[in-house]
């Protein structure tokens, strides 16, 4: 299923109109409209009564100028949307503000439902559980046992969801939840819901607000369960048919080599995706084998003349370390973005004068293991060239002049 609006009301406004109102209300303190998403409700969800909006005034994130990295590969213009820089340290906070506000609005009007759920592999638990404690409304977050960090874990725990830990990938809990939900004890909140989605649009939206109203060359999206994508295209396809922008950037959606049903079917020339068993993967955000969002996906690579790449263990933990060392502090799955880009680079499919743009989809704070394990060397099969471990002195003087030197010899 998919929200569609009634464009043609929307052309009321010309687009030289809606990017003045827009840009009005970006962050501002008049609620709601210092959210990135409710500051565009007419394109999200026009009928919300001020009252029942659940905000935390997510969206309006740092479109960081990667300007050092950038430099390294070659590139004039690398950004970084940095949609981690949100209230949970997600993205997900885009989707779950529309859909719990949603919620919210359909139990007073009558809706009987004794949870939220999701599945989970940590962003859209942590997301859910702050929406709904806020919303006050019950949150139950199925997560793979053994496989999301302890930030994340703790999360939805701090917040009183109930958390419950299955001992399965994600892919499994998804199967539990949905029949959860067909069953009419819990309201789903993953991104097949297509409430979540509208949310996340605003991405692209605010991608071509913070460029004064003008479009990237390219767009680079970390992604497993694919509703990003999709959400990316709808986005940019409600900017281009209210006359704001005229042509779309490329898309990338980079996956993680273990975990990459999206890469096979497209470079084997397939539209259809085939469920895979996901391997283990440090992007354990994006450790999805049965994208639910897959036909969402091929659509949204279809319209933007888009492709697919995939990284490896060892590329995404050095593109995280070489991205980390110009000032960045980057999630393994905004590393995955990271280590496509390089790659793409390196083969000059993305040409040195392009504007680009890669998705951050996480903080870096929620993965501090992944970063203390690569610079200790601990992570199995990857070798570390970058990793830089504490050294560790008695407190003398001299031993602590020895130890500058040494590194800055």
């Amino acid at each position: 299923m998919q929200v569609v609006h009634d464009v043609e009301a929307l052309k009321h406004r010309s687009g030289a109109s809606w990017m003045r109102l827009f840009d009005e209300r970006y962050r501002q303190n008049t609620w709601p409209y210092g959210s990135g998403v409710w500051g565009k409700r007419e394109w999200v969800m026009p009928q919300m009564p001020d009252d029942c909006i659940v905000s935390m005034y997510e969206g309006g994130t740092n479109l960081f100028w990667a300007d050092r990295y950038g430099q390294k590969l070659g590139l004039s213009e690398l950004w970084v949307k940095l949609c981690g820089n949100s209230h949970s340290g997600s993205f997900k906070d885009l989707g779950m503000t529309v859909l719990v506000s949603v919620v919210r609005m359909a139990i007073r009007e009558g809706l009987k439902v004794k949870a939220i759920a999701c599945a989970s592999t940590g962003d859209t638990s942590a997301s859910l559980a702050a929406y709904g404690a806020a919303a006050g409304l019950p949150v139950v977050v199925l997560l793979p046992r053994g496989k999301i960090s302890t930030a994340q874990l703790v999360q939805p725990l701090a917040h009183g969801a109930l958390v419950l830990g299955l001992d399965t990938d994600f892919d499994g809990c998804m199967e539990i939840v949905q029949r959860l939900a067909e069953e009419g004890m819990v309201y789903l909140a993953n991104s097949m819901n297509p409430l979540r989605l509208e949310g996340q649009k605003t991405v692209a939206m605010e991608i071509v607000q913070q460029f004064d109203w003008q479009v990237p060359d390219w767009v680079i999206l970390p992604s497993g369960n694919l509703g990003n994508a999709s959400a990316l295209y709808a986005g940019f396809k409600m900017l281009r048919e209210l006359g704001v922008i005229a042509r779309f950037p490329r898309l990338v959606v980079a996956q993680a080599e273990n975990a990459n049903p999206l890469y096979r079917a497209w470079t084997a020339g397939k539209r259809d995706v085939a469920p895979i068993q996901a391997k283990p993967t440090l992007a354990t955000a994006i450790q999805i084998g049965n994208p639910v969002s897959a036909p969402r996906a091929i659509q949204a690579l279809e319209a933007m003349n888009g492709l697919v790449e995939q990284a490896s263990e060892e590329e995404l933990c050095e593109a995280a370390a070489r991205a980390d060392r110009t000032g960045m502090y980057t999630c393994p799955h905004t590393a995955v973005g990271l280590a496509v880009l390089e790659k793409l680079v390196q083969r000059k499919v993305i040409q040195a004068s392009d504007r680009v743009v890669c998705v951050s989809t996480a903080a870096g704070l929620k993965f501090t293991e992944f970063k203390v394990r690569y610079h200790d060397r601990q992570i199995e099969g990857v070798s570390g060239q970058q990793a830089n471990p504490a050294v560790y002195l008695p407190a003398d003087f001299g031993q602590v002049v020895d130890a500058i030197a040494k590194r800055f010899n």
